[in-house]
């Protein structure tokens, strides 16, 4: 797929003020400072989309973009929430827990990871509630340039290896470096295979 094409539509305090339309959704996600904003701006091959913050945690709300005006990519706030209050914290979890639970349109969850950690409690809980909640999603390993191509291949092969207590079947995942556009393509052609098999339905 080539974008040609992205544009802000509309930041959402609530999934009941998202944009009125059934294009698809693919909704990003991950902790705070997992580079989101980067992969974004790289996926779309803009880089002030979506605005990059040397203080994590800055995204706030529901944020639209419309891609090639056939898709919507969905920025989400981050769980783990840097450092805020418990009352904005649980507004947070209220306001991304009500998109995905009940945004008809989403069609993917797109959950990053930084690949240089260790699976973290937080991410795993994350994961294994979108399993129960039957949302479809996909990991993406960001930073792999921080590792070496070899090294970001083993990180993520482990914390795939970590889902098998629980999943019988993994999601698929990405390996991606927004410095170094890596993973670029392959989560553009997933996006564009959904995109077609929701089109011949």
């Amino acid at each position: 797929m080539d974008i040609k094409k992205s544009q802000f539509v509309i930041s959402a305090p609530t999934v009941e003020q998202c944009p009125k339309d059934t294009k698809p959704e693919y909704a990003f996600i991950g902790r705070s400072n997992v580079g989101k904003s980067s992969l974004i701006n790289m996926l779309c091959n803009h880089k002030g989309l979506a605005k990059t913050s040397a203080t994590p945690g800055k995204t706030l709300l529901i944020n639209h973009f419309i891609i090639n005006d056939n898709w919507y990519l969905v920025d989400l706030p981050g769980y783990g929430f840097a450092k805020r209050s418990k009352s904005v914290q649980d507004q947070l979890q209220r306001m991304i827990t009500g998109y995905i639970l009940q945004r008809q349109q989403l069609v993917n969850v797109f959950v990053l990871i930084d690949i240089r950690h260790e699976a973290m409690k937080i991410d795993r809980e994350f994961i294994d509630w979108l399993g129960l909640s039957s949302i479809p999603f996909s990991i993406v390993f960001t930073k792999a340039d921080k590792l070496g191509p070899v090294k970001a291949k083993q990180n993520a092969e482990a914390w795939m290896e970590t889902l098998k207590d629980t999943w019988e079947t993994l999601p698929p995942y990405f390996i991606t470096s927004s410095e170094k556009r890596t993973g670029r393509d392959e989560m553009l052609d997933y996006i564009d295979q959904i995109n077609k098999s929701l089109k011949e339905e």
